[in-house]
Parts: structure tokens; sequence; C-alpha cells
């Protein structure tokens, strides 16, 4: 058994079960491994303030990975010991490339998630209906979009595009990368996420470690989409789930249950608690 002494735990589709609930089994296990000394944390697209209170409520639960990489939060300070965003003027070339898709674009920024009152409204017709209560509850509107990006220069941490059909997020996506060398990932099929050069869950686990003075092989990660593909690569032990991606898949050392089944359960029983 390896001495994993961090594990980093992706939430949609890996901690969540399809309900977007955490199984008790699932919340004893995190619990478990934390009463054993090891720090357990989200690792997470989702901004700071869309981690659930169940997850950071945790007794242990010291730090949050957030936005696939861009900041690592150190819960009781509140605290940025990783700090990964875009400059400026590459955030607003950015923006601009994308404007020309048709899209709902949202911005986190600070810790938070923002967009237009036209992408809200038309948020049924683009989201996956399992997150929709979470999207409603989470994005903050506002006006415009652009000026927001202008008045926090050093805030953007990324970019989350859902767009209408996958051909067009295609195009998109062949866009901007043709022009930017940024990070671009997905959690689903018409979904784009875009973070600054190098930035990636893997990235922000691996420095969250070193701070901790740990070696990357007593890290541990589970995930299950594009978006977690860094991050099992990048780990001493990767864990894709089984309804993970083929190319999480791929990624990974080894394969553990669906997150309907307690998968990530199963894995932190299996690689990190001792008998």
């Amino acid at each position: 058994m390896q001495d994993i002494r961090l594990i980093g735990l992706d939430l949609d589709g890996t901690v969540f079960d399809d309900k977007k609930q955490i199984s008790p089994r699932t919340l004893a296990a995190i619990a478990a491994a934390i009463a054993q000394g090891v720090v357990v944390l989200p690792a997470t697209g989702r901004p700071a303030a869309g981690v659930p209170a169940e997850f950071l409520g945790m007794p242990g639960v010291r730090y949050a990975l957030t936005s696939n990489g861009a900041t690592v939060t150190e819960l009781s300070t509140g605290a940025h010991l990783v700090e990964l965003t875009f400059p400026l003027p590459m955030a607003l070339e950015v923006y601009d490339l994308l404007s020309g898709y048709d899209s709902i674009l949202d911005l986190f920024i600070d810790g938070k998630s923002y967009t237009t009152p036209a992408s809200a409204a038309r948020l049924e017709a683009f989201a996956p209906p399992e997150l929709l209560p979470y999207l409603r509850k989470s994005r903050i509107t506002v006006p415009d979009m652009r000026a927001l990006i202008a008045q926090h220069p050093h805030g953007v941490e990324k970019f989350s595009i859902l767009y209408g059909d996958t051909a067009l997020r295609e195009a998109a996506w062949a866009a901007v990368t043709a022009k930017l060398p940024v990070e671009v990932t997905a959690s689903f099929p018409n979904n784009m996420e875009i973070n600054a050069p190098g930035v990636t869950k893997g990235q922000g686990l691996l420095a969250l470690a070193r701070r901790l003075g740990l070696r990357d092989d007593q890290v541990m990660a589970c995930g299950d989409s594009g978006n977690d593909v860094a991050m099992l690569k990048a780990a001493g032990l990767g864990v894709a789930m089984a309804n993970g991606t083929p190319e999480a898949k791929a990624a990974a050392d080894v394969l553990t249950l669906d997150n309907n089944h307690d998968g990530v359960a199963v894995a932190i029983e299996t690689y990190v608690l001792k008998p």
C-alpha cells in the first residue's frame, strides 16, 4: 500500500452521485482518512463559492482546490496558497474570441461565478438538468462581462462555457487553441473550460503537496472527466471512476466503481485506510 497523505477529489461525477448527493459511505471514508492524518480536499472546476457546505463543513477539511487549479485556498484563513489567474490582456482576448460563438459564457473571478441576465434566461436550453439547481444558485448576473474583466485585472480564474451542440463547441475550441496557449478542457460534451497557460488541477494539487512537504507519490487523485486528466496523470496514484470518460480512464493508474456505487469510498478504503 502506498503511503498516501494527500487526496484530491473531483466533485461532479466523482464524489457526487447523479442526484448531486454525497453518499454516507463516501462521507465516512473521507472522515476516516482525515482521522488518519491524510489531507483530503475538493479538487473541482467549480469556483470557491460553489463548493458544497457538506464537504467543506466536514471536520478536518482544511483546503479547497477550485477553478481547475487556478486557486488553492486555506479555509481557516481564506488565504490563497496557489493563485494562477489570467493576465488581463489574455483574459480580454479570450473573451473577445468566445463572444463570436453563440453560448452561455460564465466568468470565475475571486471565487465567484458571473454571467449575464440573457445567459441566465437561456440556462435550461444549454445545461444538463442535474446541474441546473447548482448553476441557478451560484451565478451572479452582471450587465457587461467585458467590463467586469477590466475591473478585475488579476482576478479571472476561469472561463466556463456551454454550447447548444458539440459542433459549435469544437469550432470555438479550435479557434481559441489556434491563437492562444491556454488550457482547454471539458467536464461534459457541450461544455468548455479555459484556464491560463499551464493551469490545471494537477499543477494546483502538486503545488499544495510541495507546500505541505509531500512527495508526488504520496498524492492520490480521483476524477472522471477531461478537466481531471492532468490531475490523474500528476498524482502518484490516479484513480478514474467507472463512469469516467475514455481519456480520464487512460490517464489513471487504477479504476474504481462509478459515482453511483461509492467509487470514491472504495478507492479510499482500498488504497488509503490502514487496518
